[in-house]
C-alpha cells in the first residue's frame, strides 16, 4: 500500500481530524457525544415531463425485471396514470401482479398485509403509483420482502422500534407520484400510524429511497380539491421545516460510523436550496392548484415543488409539526375529511401537520430568527425593516392567511379535539425523536413537554 511521510498522510486513520485517535485519545463513547462535522446528501433520480409515465415499461425492461409487483390505491385504477404505467408494462411484455389494499394514511397493520403479499410474490422489482400512502407502503413491501427473517420493528424509528441499520440490499423501485404532497417519490423515509400507540411513526433510511420518481404533471389533472389542498400544505411545512431545522453541525450525536448517520440530518447548505425554491412555488401556485385543476401551470409547479422538498427535508428533516402531526391524526374521534374515503375517521396528513404551524413556528424563531425572516420573504412579505424579535409573529400571521384562503378548519376544535386532549397529544409526541429532536430549540424532554403543551394549546383556535 501506498504510504506518505509527510505528516499530512491522509491514507492513515491516525491523522484524520475526527478520528479518536488524532491528537487525543477519546473513547468512541465520547466522540457519539460530540456535534456532527458533516452532512450527506442522497435522493432518488427524478424524470420530469408529461407522459413520462409511459416510459415505466422500458425502465423495467432495461433493469431487467422479470416480475414485478405493482401497489396502488384502489381508488386510483381507472384514473390515466395507473393505465399508462399498465399499459406500458404490458407493451414490454412484463410479467406483474397488483396490490391495490393500500389504506390512506397506513397503519401497521396495512404495511402488513402488502409485506406479506410482496413476500409470496417473489418480485424482483416495485413500481408504486399513488400519493405518500402508495408509495410508503411500496417501500415497506420492499423492505421486509427483502429480508424475510427481519421483524416488523427491526426497522422502525426508534425508540419505538429498535431503529437498526438496513445492511441488506433492496430490490428496485420505481415511484409515479398522483399527488403533489409527499415528495415520496426522492425520500428514504415510509410513514404509518402505529396502532398500539395511536400514534404515526416510521421507517427512515436511505436504502427505502426509489431507485426513480417519475414525475408527472398528467397525473395532477384529476386531484380532488381537498386533497390538493392537504397535500399542498404538506409540501409547505416540508420546507418550512427543513429550512429551519437544527443545523446539521449542531446535531449529536455524531456517527461512529458514516453508515450509521441518520436520513433526518439538520438543516444544511445543499436542502436549503431546495427548500427556498420550493417556498417560492408555494407562494406562487399553492392557492391557485388547490382551486382550479385546470391550472396545469400551478398543477405542475407544485408536483415540482413536492420533489424539491422531499430532496431537502429527505436530507435535512423535519421537526415539530410533523412531530405533532402524528398523534393528531391517531387520535382521531370522528373527523371525517371532504375527498377522503368514508369508511373511517380521518384527519389528512397535510392538514395535521399545519393546523399547528403557525403556533410551531412563532415557538422556534427565537432560536434563528433570520430563517424564519427569510421562510417569510419567500412566502411574499416585504420584511423590509422588520426586526429579528418579530420573525414569529410575521411568519406565523402569514401562514394563518394561508390557511384561511385554503378553508382550514379553526384549529384543533375544529377537529374534535378540546384542551382535555392536550396531554394525550403530548404523550404522543414525545416519543417522536427522529423529528423532535431536529427541532432549533434544544430542550429537556420535560422542558419540551411543557413547550408542546403550549402549542397545542395555541392551535385549539388558529384565526
Amino acid at each position: 500500500m501506498r504510504t506518505l511521510s509527510s505528516k499530512w498522510n491522509t491514507f492513515s486513520p491516525d491523522y484524520c481530524p475526527h478520528s479518536p485517535r488524532a491528537g487525543h485519545h477519546h473513547e468512541t463513547s465520547a466522540l457519539l457525544l460530540e456535534k456532527e462535522y458533516a452532512f450527506e446528501m442522497a435522493c432518488s433520480n427524478i424524470r420530469y415531463g408529461e407522459g413520462v409515465t409511459c416510459e415505466v415499461g422500458k425502465d423495467f425492461k432495461n433493469l431487467h425485471s422479470k416480475n414485478i409487483c405493482v401497489m396502488t390505491d384502489k381508488r386510483l385504477i381507472d384514473t390515466l396514470g395507473v393505465h399508462m404505467a399498465l399499459q406500458s408494462l404490458e407493451d414490454e411484455k412484463l410479467n406483474y401482479k397488483m396490490f391495490t389494499d393500500i389504506k390512506v394514511e397506513p397503519s401497521d397493520e396495512s404495511f402488513k398485509k402488502a409485506i406479506d403479499f410482496a413476500k409470496e410474490g417473489n418480485f424482483d422489482a416495485f413500481l408504486a403509483i399513488g400519493g405518500g400512502s402508495a408509495m410508503d407502503t411500496c417501500k415497506a413491501a420492499n423492505l421486509y420482502s427483502s429480508n424475510p427473517s427481519a421483524d416488523f420493528l427491526d426497522y422502525v424509528n426508534a425508540p419505538i422500534g429498535k431503529g437498526l441499520p438496513i445492511m441488506h440490499t433492496v430490490k428496485p423501485l420505481i415511484a409515479i407520484p398522483t399527488t403533489a404532497g409527499t415528495g415520496s417519490e426522492t425520500t428514504g423515509t415510509a410513514i404509518f400510524g402505529f396502532d398500539k400507540l395511536q400514534a404515526k411513526t416510521g421507517i427512515s433510511n436511505r436504502s427505502l429511497r426509489p431507485l426513480l420518481g417519475l414525475i408527472d404533471p398528467l397525473n395532477m389533472k384529476t386531484l380532488p380539491e381537498r386533497v390538493a389542498a392537504w397535500s399542498g400544505l404538506d409540501v409547505l411545512c416540508h420546507a418550512l421545516e427543513s429550512y429551519t431545522a437544527l443545523p446539521y453541525n449542531e446535531r449529536t450525536p455524531r456517527p461512529a460510523s458514516p453508515e450509521l448517520r441518520p436520513a433526518y440530518q439538520g438543516s444544511n447548505p445543499i436542502s436549503d436550496i431546495w427548500t427556498e425554491a420550493c417556498l417560492k412555488i408555494c407562494n406562487n401556485y399553492l392557492v391557485r392548484a388547490v382551486f382550479n385543476a385546470e391550472d396545469m401551470e400551478a398543477r405542475s409547479s407544485m408536483l415540482l415543488a413536492s420533489s424539491y422538498a422531499g430532496i431537502g427535508f429527505g436530507n435535512s428533516g423535519v421537526h415539530l409539526c410533523h412531530g405533532m402531526s402524528y398523534p393528531i391524526a391517531g387520535l382521531v374521534k370522528d373527523y371525517q375529511a371532504e375527498d377522503y374515503p368514508t369508511d373511517n375517521p380521518i384527519i389528512p396528513h397535510g392538514l395535521s401537520v399545519s393546523i399547528t404551524a403557525p403556533a410551531v413556528f412563532k415557538f422556534t424563531a427565537s432560536a434563528c430568527p433570520e430563517r424564519h425572516l427569510k421562510s417569510a420573504a419567500l412566502l411574499g412579505v416585504d420584511i423590509l425593516g422588520k426586526q429579528k424579535a418579530d420573525a414569529g409573529l410575521i411568519l406565523s400571521d402569514r401562514l394563518c392567511t394561508i390557511l384561511h384562503d385554503l378553508n382550514v378548519p379553526n384549529g384543533l376544535k375544529a377537529l374534535g379535539y378540546t384542551e382535555d386532549d392536550i396531554p394525550s397529544l403530548v404523550k404522543g409526541t414525545l416519543p417522536q425523536h427522529r423529528v423532535t429532536k431536529l427541532s432549533p430549540v434544544m430542550q429537556s424532554n420535560e422542558e419540551l413537554a411543557e413547550s408542546l403543551t403550549e402549542i397545542f394549546r395555541a392551535s385549539m383556535t388558529i384565526y
